[in-house]
């Protein structure tokens, strides 16, 4: 069984290529048995004048799909943020999605503290988007990742697309960083989007890098991501063929594949 995290999900009237439905028909052509998806960003809802939060509409949308699991998203223009991250727990979401550069916050700053503080508290996982995406770099470089675990040590939390071409490196730092003390394994490589089938591009990264990844992080802080619908089921269809591979263990490629992402989830 294949269980993926990552998939963005949209009511169809504002993306009709990101709706469940969609989701469902791209799982049953890839061979993907469950999947975590993320609520919408408030910006997103609030230019299409939608009637209700994204967190609400997901929580509507999936409550009776019982392989599809919830991430919430946060609106950081709330008063109260850590009333947003018991919002996401009441709806029995398994965790949050948060975008730096898309959300414009940074990493280290005060606002973000205090959701990481009452996740934390809350026991809810994080899925961090982790590299360049067209926003200023200072506040958003991986390396800053390394205080949410330093200062946070019962925080589980991915680094998806593990940086990309340009912060592999940095991000696997902060990975191999955070073993020791709290929760472990507590800091995971999110494998999502990190194609080498068109070339070298933005989040490129080869197979030498992604086995260096099993061998000094270990083989059960990998998960297999799908950043639905930006990806096609060919480009997932070709990273799975790819993945499996890659000169790792089969324990490695089973643990990626859905086993470290149930553990952690308690799915």
């Amino acid at each position: 069984m294949i269980y993926a995290n990552h998939a963005h999900v949209f009511p169809k009237e504002i993306k009709p290529e990101g709706s469940i439905d969609e989701l469902k028909k791209l799982m049953d052509e890839c061979g993907i048995d469950k999947c975590v998806c993320f609520a919408p960003f408030t910006d997103r809802f609030e230019e299409n004048d939608f009637p209700m939060t994204p967190n609400e509409w997901l929580y509507k949308e999936i409550k009776d799909q019982p392989d599809l699991y919830g991430f919430g998203t946060i609106d950081f223009n709330a008063k109260n943020l850590r009333d947003e991250v018991d919002k996401i727990a009441e709806y029995g979401f398994k965790g949050i999605k948060m975008h730096p550069p898309y959300q414009e916050f940074d990493i280290d700053g005060e606002d973000a503290f205090k959701v990481y503080e009452r996740a934390e508290e809350l026991g809810l996982f994080v899925s961090f988007h982790c590299g360049m995406h067209w926003h200023r770099l200072k506040g958003v470089r991986p390396i800053l990742y390394d205080e949410v675990g330093w200062f946070f040590k019962n925080l589980r939390f991915s680094l998806e697309h593990i940086g990309g071409y340009h912060f592999f490196n940095e991000s696997l730092a902060v990975l191999c960083n955070n073993s020791r003390e709290g929760i472990q394994p507590r800091a995971f490589a999110g494998w999502t989007s990190i194609s080498d089938r068109d070339g070298l591009g933005a989040w490129t990264l080869t197979n030498e890098q992604l086995e260096t990844v099993v061998k000094q992080i270990g083989e059960e802080r990998n998960i297999f991501g799908l950043d639905f619908p930006f990806k096609n089921a060919d480009y997932i269809k070709y990273e799975i063929e790819r993945f499996n591979s890659l000169n790792i263990s089969d324990t490695a490629k089973e643990n990626l594949f859905g086993g470290t992402l149930k553990k952690v989830l308690n799915l």
